[in-house]
């Protein structure tokens, strides 16, 4: 029968760390499955095989013994496995079967799987958080990738406990966690691993944020700004205003927005963040921004000249540097006009919410309106809310800036 010991391999440099790897013995025949663990000759200890020491301070030594005891029992059953088959093996065989199961049950692997399927579905947004969320685990892993039998509750806290000692802000706490859980969540219904729902202590809400809206007069002044010797800036302006005469338009709906989705009368899109269809009505002050652009369109299937045609990903990529230059933009345009809070992408939506809220305008509505789908109480309401109500409404907050764009 094969036998599995663990061995640690000193570095022929001087105060560089040696390897960790798995000696197996077969029928006089010795192969070996190199690590990744790298450690000080100090902290393994030969006679036991195993890690020397264990303390906070040194957190990777516990999850490197975690893995090692792990990877241990693997071969162990693949050992056991081959025998009771009573087949000719080789020691070959079992390391060919390591490492097809490690890779089946690897956290980072099965991460990448879901980088990969996202992007076949074209949801390449997603697929950018899920790499940054990889990318924040692996920092804090040191890169070692581990099972998912190991990405349990005492891992999840010390890593939330990291990116705490980082100084890393709730929200984008939250975010990494709640990308991890999902992950987590659809392993478990894969049936890779069994849920014990590691993520019970760990903050996974939103944080409230700074305030990112501007009052009703900022509006209306942006609107009116003579911005026609600088078309780029003109072009971010007009985009604001679209967003807020839009009820909050995201963005990335108005850079893929085509022609194809206007009517005479009105706007009928789906969000590409929720897949939610919304209709909206063209106020003046909309078709106004829309025919200053029907020009530098004629030949694009897009509404506004923010993407080209292109593949998917291509186009994407387009998407993400236009967003960064519309930023800049926004902020240049709100340092000319005064403006404290530096404008960006986001404040024409926070200030179309605001602003309805300060006309007592029903919560309902101004979720309806900008497309919420995240809260379930207000999703009761919104269940015979007509869409004419969300446009009056909408109408209501245009008023100034219709008076002006009917002059």
């Amino acid at each position: 029968m094969a036998t599995v010991k663990v061995k640690f391999r000193k570095s022929s440099v001087d105060g560089k760390p040696g390897t960790i790897y798995y000696q197996i013995y077969h029928n006089g025949i010795c192969r070996q499955i190199t690590t990744k663990m790298r450690l000080q000759p100090e902290e393994w200890n030969s006679k036991k095989e195993r890690i020397a020491r264990h303390s906070p301070l040194h957190r990777h030594l516990t999850m490197y013994q975690s893995k090692i005891t792990n990877d241990l029992n693997s071969l162990r059953h693949i050992i056991r496995t081959l025998e009771l088959q009573h087949h000719d093996y080789t020691p070959a065989d079992i390391i060919a079967q390591f490492h097809d199961s490690t890779s089946q049950d690897s956290v980072f692997e099965y991460m990448r799987l879901q980088i990969e399927h996202l992007k076949r579905r074209k949801r390449f947004g997603t697929a950018n958080n899920y790499r940054y969320a990889l990318n924040s685990l692996s920092q804090f892993l040191e890169g070692e990738d581990l099972p998912f039998s190991l990405l349990n509750e005492g891992l999840i806290l010390e890593y939330s406990e990291w990116l705490y000692d980082r100084q890393v802000k709730k929200n984008s706490l939250s975010f990494y966690m709640r990308i991890w859980r999902a992950v987590y969540n659809r392993a478990t219904k894969e049936r890779i691993i069994e849920q014990t729902f590691p993520f019970q202590n760990v903050y996974t809400g939103i944080d409230r944020t700074r305030k990112r809206a501007v009052d009703e007069k900022t509006i209306l002044r942006l609107y009116q700004l003579d911005l026609d010797d600088n078309p780029s800036l003109a072009l971010a302006r007009d985009l604001f205003i679209f967003s807020y005469c839009t009820r909050g338009m995201a963005f990335v709906d108005i850079a893929y927005l085509k022609k194809k989705n206007l009517t005479s009368t009105h706007i009928r899109y789906c969000r590409r963040k929720t897949d939610q269809q919304l209709q909206i009505r063209i106020e003046p002050c909309i078709a106004q921004i829309i025919r200053r652009y029907e020009t530098a369109t004629r030949q694009s299937e897009y509404v506004f000249p923010i993407l080209h045609t292109g593949d998917d990903e291509q186009t994407y990529k387009q998407y993400e540097m236009a967003l960064s230059y519309h930023n800049r933009k926004l902020k240049r345009i709100g340092n000319m006009i005064g403006v404290e809070l530096p404008l960006s992408s986001y404040t024409s939506r926070h200030t179309w919410a605001t602003t309805a809220r300060n006309h007592n305008i029903p919560i309902s509505v101004i979720s309806a309106g900008m497309g919420h789908t995240s809260e379930k109480t207000t999703q009761i309401y919104l269940a015979s809310l007509e869409n004419s109500i969300i446009d009056e409404a909408n109408c209501s907050l245009l008023a100034p800036i219709n008076r002006v764009a009917m002059q």
